[in-house]
């Protein structure tokens, strides 16, 4: 799935991905391939990158929004900072 996120100063991440999991404000979800439409409001905490099965990409960000739509996942968030 193709996997899209910005903060208002600069792009994140762009490619695809086989999922991603976020924190949002009730708790972390997981999206991956052929996930359902959604909007999602995000809350302050981990952001996970699933590149492959075996390779990952994580983040602490600090809020925003997700959208999924026809198998690509935008994420906008107010900024994200990598870890590890």
């Amino acid at each position: 799935m193709q996997l899209e996120i910005l903060t208002p100063e600069h792009k994140v991440y762009s490619g695809n991905v086989y999922g991603i999991q976020l924190p949002g404000i009730e708790g972390s979800f997981e999206i991956l391939e052929k996930h359902a439409p959604m909007i999602a409001s995000l809350g302050a905490g981990k952001m996970k990158i699933l590149k492959d099965k075996n390779n990952t990409e994580l983040y602490e960000i600090t809020g925003g929004f997700a959208e999924v739509l026809n198998n690509k996942v935008s994420v906008l968030i107010e900024d994200a900072n990598a870890l590890g």
